[in-house]
């Protein structure tokens, strides 16, 4: 008998387990935040490479020199960058008179020279924001 009881020990019986969920439906949200926010600066810069030289005007006269002055090698550093660019030699330009200047005549005189180098810059700096909303869902059921 002391068998039996000792070999019904061994006998194992299979378990059936229902496992019931506590609930029957759900669902679950998330929303994620992303703010980016990037800062740019553009720098441009306008360079002239050769030189202008004007004159006009009446009651004035030409009274020596060069019509053309004759060019000069400029050179430089801007911001860092050295440069050699081609300018007039003033010291060489035309000189001028007013046409009888006692008698009291009316006259109009403009000499005018534009040389080489940096002419302009423009600075740009702004911001650029992105904002990106993401939202999910999840729905579950049983």
């Amino acid at each position: 008998m002391k068998r039996l009881l000792f070999l019904s020990l061994l006998y194992v019986l299979p378990a059936n387990a229902n496992i019931v969920p506590s609930f029957t439906t759900g669902n679950m949200s998330s929303t994620t935040n992303t703010t980016t926010t990037i800062t740019e600066t553009i720098t441009s810069k306008d360079y002239k490479t050769g030189y202008e030289y004007t004159v006009t005007g009446t009651g004035i006269d030409y009274t020596g020199g060069d019509m053309a002055p004759a060019a000069v090698e400029t050179t430089g550093t801007v911001g860092g960058v050295s440069y050699t660019w081609t300018g007039a030699d003033m010291t060489t330009k035309p000189t001028w008179n007013l046409v009888n200047p006692t008698s009291g005549n009316a006259f109009q005189f403009t000499e005018t020279y534009s040389g080489p180098g940096l002419q302009n810059v423009t600075s740009i700096t702004r911001d650029i924001t992105t904002e990106s909303v993401t939202s999910t869902t999840s729905v579950f059921s049983q």
